[in-house]
């Protein structure tokens, strides 16, 4: 049986719902990471959990030298319209060993915590601790969860392309679930959004297993100082030990 997101990610209905992601407030967070940490031509950047590349293509006109790995098949074959000499997509389970070593690896847009449990949440650590060169970075943007909390609309409905995507979601205490229904041509879907409820103190844990220490903490796209219960975002900077 698949995974909810084997399932939810490699139908158009994702794509879908989610096309009208703010592209430009996307450039902008890799433009200040590029800012931050002197991204280099030389250097070799992973996109990790890619989806269709948005933010790999992206640094790749920044003139990067980028991969983008995805588990969904039909992601990674929309991706690779855009491959070129230094822009590489394939298909990739991230709790799996990776093909070669990187420099910088990112994990976007809440990539993280899909998992059923806390052992395979280490395993995607401990492949990306492997693939890193010896100052290599990882960098995960994930949600905040006390923000989340805060903020939390329990119920919505998103008319696009002349579907209703029914949404509701709620916080348990291990898990943040969005609950999708919608009607296309006369038939019923029904799929459920899975993340992990980590905090700061969480990923210290899981980075300490992994053998990863975390460098620093952002909260926000602009790269601000990370407010446990103010920040919209938790972005971690990860590396070696």
């Amino acid at each position: 049986m698949k995974s909810w997101f084997e399932s939810w990610f490699n139908t158009s209905y994702y794509h879908i719902l989610y096309k009208n992601r703010n592209d430009k407030e996307a450039q902008d967070f890799m433009d200040a990471l590029c800012a931050k940490f002197s991204f280099q031509p030389s250097q070799k950047i992973l996109d990790l959990a890619c989806g269709k590349g948005r933010h790999a293509k992206y640094l790749n006109s920044l003139g990067l030298n980028v991969d983008g790995a995805d588990l969904s098949p039909e992601s990674i074959e929309h991706a690779n319209r855009s491959a070129n000499d230094t822009l590489h997509f394939f298909v990739h389970d991230m709790r799996n060993t990776l093909p070669k070593s990187y420099d910088v690896v990112l994990n976007m847009f809440t990539s993280f915590g899909y998992f059923e449990n806390e052992k395979e949440n280490v395993q995607v650590l401990q492949s990306v601790k492997k693939a890193l060169t010896e100052k290599g970075l990882l960098i995960i943007d994930f949600l905040n969860l006390a923000f989340v909390k805060q903020h939390l609309v329990a119920n919505e409905t998103k008319s696009i392309e002349g579907i209703d995507f029914q949404i509701s979601k709620k916080v348990t205490q291990t898990h943040i679930l969005k609950d999708i229904r919608f009607t296309d041509k006369g038939n019923d879907y029904h799929f459920t959004e899975k993340v992990q409820a980590l905090g700061f103190n969480h990923f210290e844990q899981l980075a300490d297993q992994a053998g990863l220490v975390i460098k620093m903490a952002f909260g926000d796209y602009k790269l601000k100082p990370f407010i446990p219960q103010q920040s919209e975002r938790l972005i971690l900077v990860l590396g070696h030990q």
